[in-house]
């Protein structure tokens, strides 16, 4: 197989589950990506900011025992990012507080941003940079995917230049042909959009695939979608079809599915 040089860049945080479960967890959009590529065989780097905190010790640890490479992540004043999650006896998870912490306000500096174009592909997780970065590596011809589902400010929303656009619809097909349609509107070069338990859909206005899921006994659904990503962009980036780039995301998110957390990693207390 062949290995690829690829980055994830944006949101890291600490994943801590409430009672009954009292544990922590590396996640995040973008470590989760990073850590899944990582597993994959590829050369996988990680561009984001910690806290000079237990918490960013944390991450930087498991990110290292899984192979990503941290020489881009950046240590701040102020505390590493966490969330507080509940998961329900279905295995889904509800997010009941976030802190963005240092991760807000991130930016790679120039000469990061200088590497990054030197990458085969680029995956943008939450960043709250007004579309900075992906405006500049489409500039540069860098093969580069965001996960819009992640973020909430309309600046941070748009989609023109980007190789790959992820979306999440829910259950609903109909929506989902929807958002993949705007996606392709507005500028992205490909649309994917999961479905939940339908499944997901890709299109680029000519070529379009859907596949549904594989069924698994649900343990935690948290990184699932990332997981998701990370399988496609690595199928993506072999010249698969879009069919077996859907089918390649599908299977590494089920995976997931039967863990607690986004990736397999020792649970800590908090």
């Amino acid at each position: 197989m062949t290995s690829f040089r690829l980055s994830a860049v944006g949101d890291n945080c600490i994943d801590r589950f409430r009672p009954p479960l009292s544990r922590s967890y590396v996640g995040g959009n973008a470590v989760n990506v990073a850590v899944q590529l990582a597993r994959l065989g590829h050369q996988s780097f990680y561009f984001g900011a910690i806290g000079r905190d237990i918490d960013g010790g944390k991450v930087r640890r498991v990110l290292g025992e899984h192979g990503v490479r941290l020489d881009h992540l950046q240590e701040r004043d102020g505390n590493t990012a966490y969330t507080d999650i509940d998961v329900t006896p279905a295995g889904d998870r509800l997010f009941v507080h976030e802190d963005f912490g240092v991760c807000a306000g991130y930016r790679p500096d120039p000469a990061e941003l200088k590497i990054l174009k030197t990458m085969d592909h680029v995956h943008i997780g939450w960043l709250d940079d007004g579309g900075a970065l992906r405006h500049a590596l489409s500039a540069a011809g860098v093969s580069v995917s965001q996960d819009v589902s992640v973020n909430a400010s309309a600046a941070d929303l748009e989609v023109e230049g980007l190789s790959i656009a992820f979306g999440s619809a829910g259950k609903d097909d109909a929506e989902a042909e929807r958002i993949a349609a705007d996606f392709l509107a507005r500028g992205a070069r490909l649309a994917v959009v999961t479905r939940g338990g339908r499944g997901s859909l890709a299109s680029d206005g000519r070529e379009h695939a859907s596949a549904g899921i594989r069924p698994v006994e649900v343990v935690d659904t948290t990184g699932a979608g990332d997981s998701f990503i990370a399988g496609f962009i690595a199928a993506r980036m072999q010249g698969r079809s879009l069919a077996e780039c859907l089918q390649a995301g599908r299977d590494l998110a089920s995976l997931t599915c039967t863990h607690i957390g986004g990736f397999p990693q020792a649970p800590q207390p908090f």
